[in-house]
């Protein structure tokens, strides 16, 4: 299983950096598209949707995507999308998480999964079109990195108490005191290295930023988490020798970009 994630990773790392770095705006986006379009396929197996739905739903995706990508009028879906994904993952998702709701209801399963697929598709396009570049938004990418990988070896190692027993069981609360301490010393030392997007702000911002950012991402994993106990999935697909399916291996970023963008957009606004 080792060697098989392993070889997965090896060979998409190349393609994902060739199109974040490489690609002009609509290649990344396009490619961005693609991705998320087979994670809508694998939310409609989280919403146990029956084949008709599940091409309604993804097809919908797709033109909604398209068009948010390359339709001049739709730029104006930034900041509502923004603000309601700030309010989905900051207020509504802690309380699904806490009294385990699901998506049994068919247009509700649509309506949030169309809302935090196309927050992630046009929010991580629009980190990509900042004075920043591929460089900023990858370097946003790795708080959840960052975070995932701090967060196993401190479980590992010191894990006593369960975070969401009932949801993963696998996670701690020190694994989150883990993730919390590694990503503190990822943002300062980009700070300090005047890093693009970290450099701009003072520690004393950053940080409590970051930390938001940190527990958004843990949330994002913990809610698929739920989502796939609640549908008896072990994996959202098996898409990906090794890893599962694209929403096992994004679940934390399609939590982590939209909250980004909507930090970043409301204070250009405010200022």
């Amino acid at each position: 299983m080792l060697k098989t994630r392993i070889l997965t990773a090896l060979a998409l790392l190349p393609l994902v950096l060739l199109c974040l770095f490489v690609a002009p705006i609509w290649g990344w986006g396009a490619f961005v598209l693609l991705a998320l379009s087979f994670g809508a396929w694998e939310w409609a197996r989280l919403a146990q949707f029956n084949k008709n739905e599940t091409t309604v739903f993804v097809a919908t995706f797709v033109g909604l995507g398209a068009a948010g990508l390359w339709l001049p009028q739709a730029q104006m879906w930034q900041l509502p999308l923004a603000g309601l994904s700030l309010l989905f993952w900051l207020a509504l998702v802690p309380a699904w998480l806490w009294g385990k709701w699901t998506l049994r209801r068919k247009w509700t399963a649509a309506l949030v999964g169309w809302l935090l697929l196309l927050a992630a598709l046009l929010g991580s396009v629009w980190l990509r079109q900042l004075k920043s570049g591929a460089l900023g938004l990858l370097l946003v990418l790795g708080i959840a990195w960052v975070a995932d990988i701090a967060a196993y070896f401190a479980g590992r190692r010191f894990g006593r108490r369960k975070l969401a027993p009932t949801i993963s069981p696998g996670k701690s609360w020190e694994g989150v005191y883990g993730a919390l301490l590694a990503v503190s010393v990822y943002a300062l030392a980009l700070h300090y290295a005047k890093a693009p997007l970290f450099s701009a702000l003072t520690p004393w911002l950053l940080l409590p930023l970051v930390w938001v950012l940190t527990a958004v991402s843990v949330m994002g994993d913990l809610f698929e988490s739920l989502l796939k106990r609640q549908a008896g999935l072990k994996d959202s697909s098996n898409l990906l020798p090794g890893h599962g399916g694209v929403l096992d291996r994004l679940d934390s970023l399609i939590a982590l970009v939209p909250v980004t963008t909507a930090f970043l957009l409301f204070a250009f606004f405010i200022v």
